[in-house]
């Protein structure tokens, strides 16, 4: 089959190549790909020189199940699907059932390949701030795939959603998805939070953390800004009756055993019925990578990008 390989004499720090097909595990079922969306942290990792050449990278991808999992578990063949794994770009991957779901017929394959670690992340963050409803939360790097997410999902809890994005021409777009404030920093923000999912880290984490009002959690997610987090001193004392305030880190497959097959299935329908939109600001074929990878390695893009595949 054709793949992506990680390539670290061509420019983009990829070619395409040939490759054995993959031999899916008992409970994996094999997938041809239709489309893969593209996250910085898989296109970081392909630069990094520790990654050996010929390694296939790509964690979301979508299309329809060649071969059910031997197991009995998952799809059966022909079933349309969005998928969360490795090797996604490529013609085929195979993916444990549990990392697998279903998505509705007819839908487009492409904005539904933008769900696994964007989508997925932004849900299973929100639920761990508890109950949104008239609440506030900050969500850094609002612009990005995940805090796109991020801002549909905690709007529809009943949230007030404070959006800060370093580009201000993303306004107009983060209201029409439900947030409430936006700014280009945290420091305008001008009243305390419940909750804050920090895409950025660095010194936006340490202002974020600031913001939160007693009993607040910020959940980290990402470190964009790739730099240290500095706390000033005594910022975990509490200031103005603002105590018991928490920073936790989140990544999204700590737990191997986790089944996420029900939420990517909810996720897909979400999309393909436009209640909740991918955010997609480059799409094209997989022999445009080159183009594609280069955007996100400059931080030119707002959103998804999505490879079709084939």
């Amino acid at each position: 089959m054709r793949a992506l390989v990680v390539d670290h004499t061509a420019p983009a720090h990829l070619s395409p190549a040939e490759v054995a097909d993959p031999i899916p595990a008992p409970n994996e079922a094999l997938i041809r790909v239709a489309a893969a969306s593209l996250n910085f942290g898989e296109v970081k990792d392909a630069a990094d020189p520790a990654t050996p050449d010929g390694t296939v990278p790509g964690w979301d991808a979508a299309g329809v199940v060649v071969q059910a999992a031997a197991d009995g578990s998952g799809p059966a063949a022909g079933t349309p699907v969005v998928t969360l794994g490795t090797a996604g770009w490529a013609e085929l991957r195979a993916v444990p059932t549990t990392l697998i779901g279903t998505v509705p017929d007819g839908a487009d394959l492409g904005a539904v390949s933008t769900i696994p670690v964007a989508a997925l992340s932004a849900l299973h963050v929100l639920r761990r701030m508890g109950q949104l409803l008239g609440r506030r939360v900050m969500i850094t790097g609002a612009s990005g795939g995940v805090g796109r997410y991020a801002v549909q999902l905690a709007a529809r809890a009943g949230a007030e959603v404070v959006a800060i994005s370093g580009n201000p021409a993303q306004e107009q777009g983060l209201r029409e998805l439900g947030a409430h404030e936006v700014h280009t920093s945290v420091a305008e923000a001008d009243r305390p939070v419940y909750g804050v999912l920090d895409n950025v880290g660095g010194p936006h984490l340490a202002a974020a953390f600031a913001k939160l009002e007693a009993g607040g959690t910020l959940i980290n997610v990402g470190r964009s800004a790739e730099t240290d987090t500095v706390l000033p001193p005594n910022a975990l004392l509490g200031t103005e009756g603002r105590h018991d305030r928490s920073i936790r880190t989140f990544f999204l497959l700590a737990d191997p055993s986790a089944d996420f097959s029900a939420d990517l299935t909810w996720l897909a329908a979400e999309v393909t019925t436009g209640r909740l939109a991918p955010g997609i600001s480059w799409r094209g074929p997989w022999t445009r990578y080159a183009e594609a990878v280069q955007l996100l390695m400059d931080r030119r893009l707002h959103g998804k990008a999505v490879l079709e595949i084939g």
